[in-house]
């Protein structure tokens, strides 16, 4: 039977293709479109109003050269990186853990998985009153009779930063230990039987075999956890507010103000479009080594 050409390829299910027609509508029009159309602003000296007033990359400039900027970007930088690390190592021990099909093992992974099922806010006002000196943490450990302990991270520009991480591996670590744990149970009998009769410990098995078969889990698990960790603003926000200062400042924070508070529109699309580079260089790495291994299959 001949094949069909690329004309008819075209027609088949032509049903499916024309319901996905307003999403596709949408991505390229909405998505695409506001993208290019702030990183076309950003070039420009827009204030309240947009206006094609270009000013070459004197808003980047301006970007870079500020001291909140710098220490949106410091902050975002330690958090992400303590952040995946974490998240990552955190998950994957819960995963292994779930994986020796404990008792009672649903209601264990629904308490751990209850956390990402609450908003940012809620994340941060929740924080908020465990950090707080005067009925958290602090307050608790005094009644116990340590009456000179003192732990106010939320007040101290050192710490400020270790509470929001606190906070956000408390949420986002149910999501990836539920992902692992999914990846874990992908993995077949055979390789452990095969592992057990060479005498090979449980621990290597896990180190040497299992976490290299797990290479796209973890990929998709780096992917999710980074786009959080870029668009990080709403547990600030209800956290701590930026502060002590600008102690807890990050970038998308500072997009907001900028956008909204000071009324600059061309420094936050500036911003903006910095925060869009930084996704495309999650992006695109991770699509490449998703089209690599389907044309290795």
């Amino acid at each position: 039977m001949a094949r069909s050409g690329p004309p008819l390829r075209l027609f088949q299910n032509w049903q499916a293709k024309l319901a996905a027609t307003p999403m596709i509508l949408t991505a390229l029009v909405v998505f695409i479109g506001c993208s290019l159309w702030t990183v076309v602003y950003s070039f420009t000296n827009s204030r309240l109003l947009p206006r094609l007033e270009f000013v070459g990359l004197a808003q980047y400039e301006r970007l870079w050269s500020t001291p909140r900027w710098q220490v949106s970007i410091e902050n975002l930088a330690v958090y992400g990186v303590l952040s995946l690390i974490l998240t990552l190592a955190i998950g994957f021990l819960l995963a292994v853990l779930l994986d020796q099909k404990i008792r009672f093992e649903d209601g264990f992974r629904t308490i751990i998985l209850f956390p990402y099922a609450l908003s940012f806010i809620v994340t941060g006002v929740v924080w908020q009153w465990i950090l707080n000196p005067d009925f958290g943490l602090q307050h608790i450990v005094r009644g116990m009779g340590f009456s000179g302990f003192t732990f106010d991270p939320l007040n101290d520009p050192n710490l400020v930063i270790l509470a929001l991480l606190a906070a956000g591996i408390w949420q986002g670590a149910g999501l990836t230990t539920v992902i692992l744990l999914a990846g874990l149970r992908g993995i077949d009998e055979d390789v452990w039987k095969a592992a057990r009769v060479d005498g090979i410990p449980t621990w290597k098995t896990y180190i040497f075999i299992v976490l290299p078969m797990m290479k796209p889990v973890f990929a998709t698990c780096v992917v999710l956890i980074s786009a959080g960790i870029i668009k990080l603003y709403d547990l600030v926000v209800a956290l701590t507010r930026g502060g002590p200062g600008i102690a807890s400042e990050v970038p998308a924070k500072y997009v907001y103000d900028y956008m909204f508070g000071n009324q600059n529109l061309g420094q936050g699309f500036a911003a903006s479009t910095m925060m869009l580079a930084a996704v495309l260089a999650i992006i695109i790495p991770f699509a490449l080594f998703q089209l690599g291994r389907k044309r290795r299959v």
